[in-house]
């Protein structure tokens, strides 16, 4: 396993390498559709407090995963906050975590009835898996995965009531109902496989078919859930990407707004795949892992995994509407 050190190293190096092949967008600051943007909130990054993913609350609040703190905090559009949970943090600090070697809570969804459902790859056999926060409630892990895992994106089918989750080191997504258990393994391939770092990563479900990033080799891909809801055809839809992490969708159309989070910047992919750089680090973006949409409101969060320089939640206008 890599140390932290050896871990940043190797991410810097991916990163220069990934660069060099992808494509170059504007480098200006905010770009069309979006405008305005400032910082919400300035973390703590010696406590821990690193922005890792996001879901939102009918009224608007964030939820929000702070990875390295292993907390999950409750953060309203002002910008207050409130610390919903904590989780086990290992004692040796997650040394055996795939990739990174450290502990670190990932993707995190939300049910209708307030239920948080949290990823965490804790590099231990006993704590890495799904962890489940109700209401009021303290964390339970509900799905037990070994410490070789690498849970990170997540999403929730609200027709099935299932979980889609992404191992980015094993580059499988696996699926497991809401009430846990053994998850079965639903796609696996070299679409998903790492090369270096992070295989599949950010992972939606969007009109009928589930989305998921590929951070090595900068894809994004579509992936139809078939009525027995078996995988269908893995289609990629945009390539050249500089380490895609999370994304949203803009509406119900199929255009992305994808955190690239070596390139320290957002973009903007359009269905045909071809993409454009709506925000920079000029913008405040610290080493992006993730972004909500809600209303006309996009939120980014920079976790600065590889920055170590001002982890942050970025709030900025989008305008919906907005063609190329």
């Amino acid at each position: 396993m890599f140390t932290t050190f050896k871990a940043k190293t190797l991410i810097v190096a991916a990163a220069v390498a990934a660069a060099a092949g992808a494509s170059v967008g504007p480098v200006a600051a905010a770009s069309a559709p979006v405008s305005d943007p400032h910082v919400l909130v300035h973390y703590d990054l010696a406590a821990g407090q690193q922005p890792e993913n996001v879901t939102t609350e009918p009224d608007g609040d964030l939820d929000v995963v702070l990875s390295r703190a292993a907390q999950v905090e409750r953060v309203t559009p002002g910008g207050e906050r409130k610390v919903l949970a904590s989780l086990p943090v290992p004692a040796d600090g997650g040394v055996n975590t795939p990739t990174l070697g450290y502990s670190l809570a990932t993707g995190i969804v939300r049910t209708a009835d307030g239920t948080l459902y949290i990823g965490y790859a804790a590099g231990h056999d006993d704590l890495t898996g799904i962890w489940r926060v109700r209401p009021g409630g303290t964390p339970q892990r509900i799905v037990a995965l070994t410490a070789s895992s690498f849970p990170n994106g997540m999403a929730l089918d609200r027709r099935t009531g299932e979980l889609y989750f992404a191992d980015s080191t094993l580059g499988t997504i696996w699926r497991v109902p809401t009430t846990g258990g053994t998850p079965s393994k639903w796609l696996s391939g070299p679409e998903l496989a790492k090369s270096s770092l992070l295989g599949a990563n950010g992972v939606k479900i969007h009109r009928g078919a589930l989305w998921v990033s590929n951070s090595d080799a900068g894809t994004v891909l579509r992936v139809p859930i078939r009525s027995n809801g078996r995988a269908g055809t893995v289609r990629t839809k945009a390539t050249g990407l500089t380490f895609p992490d999370d994304f949203a969708f803009l509406g119900d159309s199929d255009r992305l707004i994808v955190a690239l989070n070596l390139a320290n910047e957002v973009a903007l992919v359009e269905p045909d795949g071809s993409h454009t750089t709506v925000l920079t680090g000029d913008d405040g973006l610290e080493g992006p892992t993730s972004v909500e949409i809600r209303g006309h409101k996009l939120y980014v969060l920079s976790a600065s995994f590889v920055l170590d320089k001002d982890p942050n939640i970025l709030v900025a206008d989008l305008n919906t509407h907005h063609r190329v």
